[in-house]
């Protein structure tokens, strides 16, 4: 089937196209076999919400009355968030439904108000004795499935209020997401998008979407004129987006506070109990090893023809055409042969994921663009949506999204829900994971140097994009974030002056390796990531992580197949950089980044041993 096409302004082509096969769309019914049937269920959990009231002043009585206390919250929280997942799910299939989004929007309100009714759990546990708990937790077998959230809210004792003070906290959930629901309004809805024409007559509205798609183009006058389009849009609003950047840091500056935290880095790490040392250990060995990818922008220069690089070539392909194109089950086959290293279990489980609809393969109009994967449905199994159009991209997401698919199913089917969910910290390592063993896999079977070449410059690319850049955001974040704990402002201006700083640092400017001109200071005011608190790091370290456990696999050394299979089970059963360890690479250390950025330079070797030998 053919993917559906879009016209130039973003809307859909008017082609006619055939109807989605039912195979290719994932199974929401495995949810709930109706709306109605949703609908109902979401009824009845409302009805019941408020029956957690009762458990409020009773789970310090006993080892057993906190036993089902806890595992009332846990069903009721496992309950919501398989209403939230058919929700979701059915709002993003089709954005112009409007009952499907009111629908999500009422679920929404039911996530806040269960968190409201559970704000006294954490507070009414503190309230216990240290000793008291742990012996509760040596008595009671019913808790043994809590014990990591009992032994780490001992942990952060000190940062957890009152119970007053937690519920304040918990309904200041209704207005701290202001800025970022401000800014999607204006990414997604209201920004003033140009309109630019091609070398080949086609005019663009440069939509985040079409930026992101026509980027890509080899030629370069389109790609230096969308460039300065896309990013002059943003600079006429850079003190509204400044101000509303300003209000987001700030709510993460109060809520660092209010916990009693000594800087908003410390309180976003610290739930996953991670040193604030790894971040900034993260962006020390990034800079000590910027050479290396100033390496790459070199060498893509010479790929390109180019002698003297802009910030608007780093997007587009080393090759003017693109030499691969695939069907889905051609898709679907290479993910299978890639992942062959991981042995027959996981095999076994992304042939379910292939087989029975867990994937909503194709673009549709209405349809909401990207791509990702939620194993919410606790008791269902994982879902994939992509928006899949058969080039070489669209591949390697279907392998970054069944890496995390994959990670839920085994979780999931492994640990009991408490201790199922994984953090963001170690999600990423799944993901970048599987990209890896499928690189590996195209580069042992490509059939000539151009296809070696291409398939070089998206690895090399994804590290650009996946290591270096998300450690850039994650240095500016940091930045603003100790600038407004200091007390100072930052406008838009100001925020232009920080981002150019750290844009020319990292590409090389001063040394005429990538000229970055005074026009796209404002990137910072496009980038949503920045409204995540502290969010971005975790696809660097991830990536960090993810290459020497796959480099281990790939190596077949003892015993690493089975520990990276055991990290996928062991869900959130632990603290992540303690899975990590378990798995076999500890990010503390500075072994995982070298052995990352001697990957690279193998990988640059290879690129420029091609380019000579094509030359």
């Amino acid at each position: 089937m053919k993917s559906v096409t879009f016209s130039a302004d973003g809307s859909a082509a008017t082609v006619a196209q055939p109807p989605v096969p039912e195979a290719e769309t994932w199974a929401l019914s495995d949810i709930y076999p109706t709306r109605a049937a949703f609908i109902e269920a979401r009824a009845g959990f409302e009805k019941r919400l408020p029956e957690l009231d009762a458990i409020q002043g009773t789970l310090g009585e006993s080892a057993a009355a906190l036993a089902r206390g806890l595992r009332s919250v846990s069903d009721a929280s496992k309950e919501l968030s398989r209403l939230m997942s058919y929700a979701s799910m059915g709002a993003d299939g089709d954005t112009r439904d409007g009952e499907l989004q009111a629908l999500r929007q009422e679920c929404q309100v039911l996530v806040t108000d269960f968190s409201r009714r559970i704000s006294f759990v954490r507070p009414e546990i503190l309230s216990m004795e240290p000793s008291t708990l742990l012996a509760y937790l040596d008595d009671e077998p019913d808790l043994a499935e809590h014990r990591h959230f009992l032994q780490d809210l001992l942990r952060t004792r000190k940062h957890v209020l009152e119970p007053g003070e937690e519920r304040i906290l918990a309904e200041a959930g209704l207005i701290t997401g202001g800025p970022n629901s401000l800014f999607s309004l204006m990414q997604n809805a209201e920004m003033p998008r140009p309109t630019v024409k091609l070398q080949n007559g086609d005019e663009i509205e440069l939509t985040p979407s079409l930026f992101s798609k026509h980027r890509t183009t080899s030629v370069r006058e389109d790609r230096r004129n969308m460039f300065d389009s896309y990013f002059g849009s943003y600079e006429s609003f850079k003190a509204t987006l400044g101000q509303n950047l300003y209000e987001s840091v700030k709510g993460h500056v109060f809520r660092a506070r209010a916990r009693h935290y000594d800087s908003c880095l410390h309180a976003a790490l610290d739930g996953e109990n991670i040193p604030t040392q790894v971040y900034r250990n993260l962006i020390q060995q990034v800079h000590a090893n910027l050479p290396v990818l100033h390496r790459y922008f070199a060498l893509r220069g010479r790929a390109l023809g180019i002698d003297e690089m802009g910030y608007h070539d780093l997007y587009c392909p080393l090759l003017s055409d693109n030499p691969m194109h695939y069907e889905i089950d051609e898709a679907s086959r290479l993910v299978r042969d890639s992942m062959r290293p991981l042995g027959d279990e996981y095999g076994s489980a992304l042939a379910q994921a292939f087989d029975r609809r867990w994937i909503d393969w194709h673009p549709r109009p209405g349809k909401r663009s990207g791509a990702y994967a939620t194993g919410a449905a606790y008791d269902v199994h994982p879902f994939v949506l992509m928006n899949f159009n058969g080039d070489y991209e669209g591949v390697t997401t279907l392998t970054h999204e069944m890496g995390h698919a994959m990670h839920s199913y085994f979780s999931n089917s492994s640990q009991p829900y408490p201790s199922a969910s994984y953090s963001i910290f170690v999600a990423e390592v799944a993901s970048t994971f599987n990209e890896a063993l499928l690189n590996a896999h195209m580069l042992e079977h490509a059939s000539d140097d151009r296809e070696r070449m291409f398939l070089l410059s998206s690895y090399l690319d994804g590290l650009r994009a996946t290591l270096f850049r998300q450690t850039m955001f994650a240095e500016f974040e940091l930045d603003i974030h100790e600038r407004a704990e200091r007390g100072e402002a930052l406008t838009g201006e100001r925020l232009n002056d920080l981002y150019l700083g750290l844009l020319r640092r990292y590409h090389g400017h001063d040394a005429g390796t990538v000229r970055i001109d005074d026009r796209f200071a404002v990137e910072w005011a496009a980038i949503p990531h920045f409204y995540y608190n502290f969010y971005v790091y975790q696809y660097s370290t991830g990536i960090v992580a993810a290459t020497a456990l796959a480099a281990a696999v790939q190596a077949d050394q003892p015993g690493a197949r089975a520990r990276y299979l055991e990290f996928l089970r062991s869900g959130g059963s632990d603290y992540s950089l303690q899975l990590l360890r378990g798995a076999g690479v500890d990010l503390e250390q500075p072994e995982p980044y070298a052995a990352t950025f001697e990957a690279m330079s193998r990988k640059l070797d290879l690129l420029e041993e091609l380019l000579d030998r094509n030359a």
